[in-house]
């Protein structure tokens, strides 16, 4: 039942973005020039989104989820270095692509113009992340199983 949901919220929220123009890179970059012709259509989306944010999360605060056992909600609250640089990559990377991680997967079924390139590099920076965390992990469980 969750792989089915999941599947049906995954659609619903694909086909949300192709309707908000979230797919088309020109779109997404016009919307982040502000110097030259700047396209507002998309603050109208963040703003939606935030809204139904806001509304949905005091809902279902303080009740269990349906499917699984508990809701995921991020608990660190510390903003460090590793947040604000990959935050900034993040805004980069989609600034110049013109895609986020979403819209990009969900414009591969249309084939749109470096969908699949941005898909394909975002999933080998996921893996380099993952590699780097673990040479990282690695490091700090030597250096402190080394006597001081």
């Amino acid at each position: 039942m969750q792989a089915i949901t999941a599947f049906i919220v995954g659609l619903v929220f694909s086909i949300g973005l192709g309707i908000a123009g979230m797919t088309q890179p020109v779109k997404i970059i016009g919307f982040l020039d502000f110097f030259g012709t700047w396209d507002p259509s998309l603050l109208f989306v963040m703003m939606g989104a935030m809204v139904m944010y806001f509304m949905f999360y005091r809902v279902v605060r303080g009740t269990a989820p349906i499917l699984t056992e508990y809701f995921q909600i991020p608990t660190r609250r510390q903003i460090d270095s590793r947040l604000i640089v990959g935050s900034a990559m993040f805004g980069v990377g989609w600034g110049i692509a013109g895609f986020c991680p979403g819209p990009a997967l969900a414009s591969i079924g249309n084939a749109a113009n470096g969908a699949l390139v941005f898909a394909a590099s975002m999933i080998g920076g996921m893996y380099l992340f993952a590699a780097v965390e673990r040479v990282r992990a690695a490091r700090l469980v030597r250096q402190s199983a080394q006597p001081m």
